[in-house]
Order: structure tokens, then sequence, then C-alpha cells
């Protein structure tokens, strides 16, 4: 068994990568989106594990529809989606995409650099895990407390 890692190609928007299991997959991610927040734009793709084993594609957004396609690609994992989301958060999007009846795992939600790592053997490839950023530089003190209470306040989290 052969291991990879695979980074993701994006600009300045959040990519949500997980897991499922049927083909329906592309069109109920894509209502689950939309449902989530009507300004978002988005790509999707889905890598089909079987049958014709292509990669499904919808969104709203033909340049993170590309780019999408573009890192399912890459990535080359069955039963593998990614999206690419711009103009919402992913916090709007993920309890949506968890109620897909088919999802099974999400791997990661960021807007931050992302790498997967990737298990070949033969002909299936499959997600292992994922690289999400960067480690810690050390442990929030008092006054970095009370900036990320203020944040979250600020963005309407929390009140």
């Amino acid at each position: 068994m052969n291991f990879s890692v695979v980074d993701i190609e994006k600009e300045d928007e959040n990519v949500i990568l997980g897991q499922s299991h049927f083909i329906k997959s592309v069109e109920d991610l894509y209502e689950a989106i939309k449902n989530s927040s009507p300004t978002a734009t988005f790509g999707i793709a889905f890598c089909e594990a079987s049958g014709r084993r292509l990669i499904r594609f919808d969104g709203n957004d033909e340049v993170l529809i590309k780019r999408a396609v573009k890192n399912a690609e890459k990535l080359g994992s069955g039963h593998v989606f990614i999206v690419h989301l711009k103009d919402s958060f992913p916090i709007n999007a993920i309890p949506h995409i968890r109620n897909i009846p088919e999802v099974l795992n999400l791997y990661a939600a960021t807007s931050n650099p992302l790498s997967v790592v990737v298990a070949e053997e033969g002909d299936r490839r499959g997600v292992m895990g994922v690289l999400d950023g960067e480690r810690p530089l050390g442990v929030e003190k008092i006054g970095d407390i009370e900036e990320r209470k203020k944040f979250l306040r600020d963005i309407g989290y929390k009140r």
C-alpha cells in the first residue's frame, strides 16, 4: 500500500471534504448547501466508486465547480466529495450536510491550507486523514480569551 499527500488547491473559499456512498449525493449536497444559506456560492464534486466511476459535479459557480472537479481528480478516492464554498460559512452548511442520509464522514471544513493523506492499493484509493492549517504557537491567555469571546459576538454567533 502506498501513501501520498494531496494538496487541495483553493483561493479564498472554504472547503468541506467528506465521504458519501451514493450517486444522488451530488444533488442532495446541492440542496443542503443552498437551503443552508441562499447567498452561498459553491462547487461540488463527488468521486463515484463503482459502475462508471465518474466524477459527478454540480454547483452554482463555474469557477468553484471547476476547482472542485480538479481537486476531486487529484484525490481520486472512492465516494469522496469536496465542496468549495464562498459567501457562506461551513458552520451554516454542516448540519444540513450531516442530515443527508448517505453522508458517512466529514473530514474537514476549513478556510486554512488543506492537504489530504491518501492511501492507494491497486485500483483503489481512500482518504486516511487530513492536514488542516498549521501547528499551534502557544496557549491562549486572558486577553486572548476576551478577544475570542468578543469576536464570536461581533460576528453574531454568540450573544
